[in-house]
């Protein structure tokens, strides 16, 4: 699946999160993984004004999922089976973005790593310079079905 054709499944399947209004968008889709960015408002902070840890645990989830439609394609019932996240810096509020790439995908398993970081100085989520420091590093492993 490329980029538009995940954003337009995950519209589809998970209105709540994607679409018009909503704070998900996946921005990159290619060999290397996927990236998707979530525009974190007042409804995913916690006090001290930074990013929640359920709202960082749910992009990288979701970053994961995305990742494994984009190399099997629209596949609903895959489901986290394995989640474990390493919370490092403090996110500001604001844009916060999820590049997630495949380490293994089986018959039944995918494992799959997730970097939560904020955008580069310029504010473009696609860029990755590698000044960004990471604000969470997450491994999942999801079940696909039969």
């Amino acid at each position: 699946m490329n980029a538009d054709g995940l954003q337009a499944y995950l519209v589809t399947e998970f209105p709540q999160a994607f679409g018009s209004g909503r704070p998900h968008r996946v921005v990159r889709v290619d060999a290397a993984g996927v990236s998707l960015t979530l525009e974190a408002s007042e409804e995913h902070l916690r006090p001290g004004d930074t990013v929640s840890g359920p709202s960082m645990m749910g992009l990288a989830d979701i970053a994961a999922y995305a990742a494994i439609l984009a190399a099997i394609g629209p596949v609903p019932l895959a489901v986290t089976t394995n989640f474990s996240i390493n919370f490092l810096r403090k996110p500001p509020p604001g844009l916060l973005v999820a590049d997630a790439r495949l380490m293994k995908l089986g018959k039944r398993l995918a494992v799959c790593e997730v970097g939560l970081r904020p955008p580069n100085e310029g504010g473009d989520p696609f860029a990755v310079t590698g000044a960004e420091e990471l604000c969470a590093h997450a491994v999942t492993t999801y079940s696909i079905p039969a």
